[in-house]
């Protein structure tokens, strides 16, 4: 495990191709791990609507480290000892859902660094430190992290702005499943009032500055994101993959049309 995070190298390479995820659903060390070595560049491991502990965590973060892809941790909520849990479990990119203001921003940012920068509780023997092999980890953790906020709300692409002026947030991600929801469209991400909002966010994104990702269903719908200008994209999911060719599969042996694959809002 090395202590560099590419994640957010790539995301300061202006002239790189836009990061493809996928999502990891299925808890599974064995599926994170085939997924890595599949192509894709990160993989979002999700403790939000996974029953995934921080035990777990270090698990799937072990199968993907032998892979090439890049980890990112999406916690359940914007949790001061969720963060550091998950830090000290080896996580270098980590993700806080429905970040709505500045100030809750600023709280993020500050769970993720060491004093001065923030409020990181300091140990000295843990996995992100490799067991405290790396003499200089307290020193350079802090440059090394990627913090990612999570805008799910009109309120808070709104706010967009002022989120992300927040010293140590690196990236923003629009959750485009809780936003067609709040916006009175749930499991309807492709209705042209939620699109709208998508592509205005990715613009204002631009314009601050901020590095923005988002997750879409499909390759068609990612396309979509990328030609608003997104950085990074997720497309679906371990188990929304796995089930769609089981459907189409099934589908075609028994002459069938397959079921329709859940919705994004599921992510």
């Amino acid at each position: 495990m090395s202590l560099t995070n590419h994640f957010k190298a790539w995301l300061a390479e202006k002239d790189r191709a836009a990061p493809l995820g996928t999502w990891l659903m299925a808890a599974a060390p064995a599926t994170a791990e085939a997924l890595g070595y599949a192509g894709f560049d990160f993989l979002v491991v999700d403790m939000e609507h996974v029953p995934v502990e921080v035990s777990d965590v270090a698990g799937i973060l072990r199968a993907i480290g032998c892979t090439p892809a890049e980890a990112v941790v999406r916690l359940a909520w914007n949790d001061q000892v969720l963060v550091k849990r998950v830090l000290d479990a080896g996580a270098r990119t980590v993700m806080l859902p429905f970040v709505q203001t500045a100030e809750e921003a600023r709280a993020a940012a500050s769970y993720t660094r060491y004093p001065p920068q923030g409020i990181r509780g300091v140990a000295a023997v843990h996995r992100g430190s490799k067991f405290g092999t790396i003499p200089d980890y307290l020193k350079r953790a802090n440059g090394e992290v990627c913090t990612i906020v999570q805008l799910e709300t009109p309120e808070a692409i709104e706010r967009l702005p002022q989120i992300s002026a927040v010293d140590g947030i690196d990236a923003l991600f629009v959750g485009p499943g809780d936003l067609s929801a709040a916006m009175g469209h749930i499991g309807n991400i492709a209705h042209p009032e939620v699109q709208k909002l998508i592509e205005k966010a990715a613009k204002d994104a631009h314009a601050a500055g901020k590095p923005v990702g988002i997750v879409g269903p499909n390759p068609d719908m990612v396309k979509r994101f990328l030609g608003y200008g997104y950085d990074f994209a997720a497309i679906a999911s371990d188990i929304a993959m796995m089930t769609g060719r089981a459907n189409d599969w099934l589908g075609s042996l028994k002459g069938q049309a397959a079921p329709v694959a859940a919705p994004a809002a599921a992510y």
